[in-house]
């Protein structure tokens, strides 16, 4: 029996996900354990591996195309089993991927979400959702229509989310960082050098950012009333702190996080967030690198900023705005 290949969960918000590339063609010798294709979610892309070893066929997943959680997107023969292309089998196998269920036990819809067309649809345009009314306002040939990609979605979807559903409210105040500036100065002067392939390298050069997550992390320690997320039934007390800081992606934001940074060196939290800040951008980030989290730091103070009002990124209770 040929082994069905699925498109994963591998984000928990994640009904729908497209496949970016694939990097075996119809008809090729796989082994079980290569990477067989990407798919780009929300925030990052994630290779995907073959789950046997086989001749790939009935490749269906195409590349950027949505495709449900759970859908097959190509079947894997074991080497000498007669291939069958309409095989009453594999068809019913899809049909139970399609309508059955994702991992982590999440029901996947039969077909993804289909958008509501405008009331009143404006010629010479898609039908897509909430876009009629908007459009009517200019003139046509004025404007581009560059769809939402599933980053921009999420982003939307989330923030709506946060400023319905959490209580902000602001507390500014400026800090005086003479003090902190002239400590990083110190501690950076004093790094041991390391030996890289470009040369001779500090081990470690520390970034106000760096100081204050260890700050926000030490800050929640002190208020462990703050290091705390709300659910319906209990308040969630958090044992660590464990800090987000966002960094901006092309077409978006994303939260990666220095997990117990109440527990470690500026010099380890410095480089963490070096390594994730560089895998944020290429999108190659885990979903545990960016999912969860007790708390935010959006710094913003590079650009010239003197203050300004973060949101809330769920589940935490607090987001601190530099």
């Amino acid at each position: 029996m040929p082994t069905e290949v699925i498109l994963p969960k591998v984000d928990m918000d994640m009904a729908t996900g497209q496949i970016s590339r694939w990097f075996a063609e119809e008809g090729a010798h796989v082994k079980k354990g290569d990477v067989l294709f990407e798919i780009e979610t929300d925030k990052a892309a994630m290779e995907i591996d073959a789950p046997a070893s086989g001749v790939l066929r009935d490749v269906t997943g195409k590349e950027g195309v949505d495709i449900a959680v759970g859908a097959a997107v190509a079947w894997i023969y074991a080497d000498g089993e007669s291939y069958a292309p309409n095989s009453p089998l594999k068809g019913e196998m899809s049909t139970k991927s399609r309508e059955g269920v994702a991992s982590g036990g999440t029901p996947v819809p039969s077909s993804p979400v289909e958008a509501t067309p405008p009331d009143r649809p404006v010629a010479g345009h898609p039908p897509l959702k909430g876009e009629g009314d908007v459009l009517r306002l200019f003139e046509q040939g004025s404007y581009e229509l560059v769809p939402h990609d599933n980053m921009r979605k999420t982003i939307a979807r989330r923030l709506v989310e946060a400023k319905t559903t959490i209580p902000h409210f602001y507390l500014t105040l400026d800090c005086e960082l003479d003090a902190l500036l002239a400590l990083r100065t110190q501690i950076n002067a004093a790094a041991p050098v390391k030996k890289t392939d470009k040369g001779e390298a500090p081990a470690y050069k520390l970034s106000v950012n760096d100081m204050v997550v260890k700050a926000m992390a030490m800050a929640l320690k002190a208020v462990p009333d703050a290091n705390a997320s709300w659910t319906e039934s209990a308040m969630v007390k958090h044992k660590h702190a464990d800090v987000g800081v966002a960094v901006s992606i092309p077409g978006g934001l994303i939260t990666p996080i220095i997990r117990k940074a109440d527990e470690k060196t500026l010099s380890t939290i410095s480089n963490e967030m070096k390594d994730l800040a560089s895998r944020a951008r290429s999108r190659k980030l885990k979903p545990e690198e960016y999912q969860g989290g007790t708390t935010a730091v959006s710094n913003l103070g590079m650009f010239g900023i003197k203050d300004f009002a973060a949101v809330i990124n769920p589940p935490h209770a607090t987001i601190l705005a530099v």
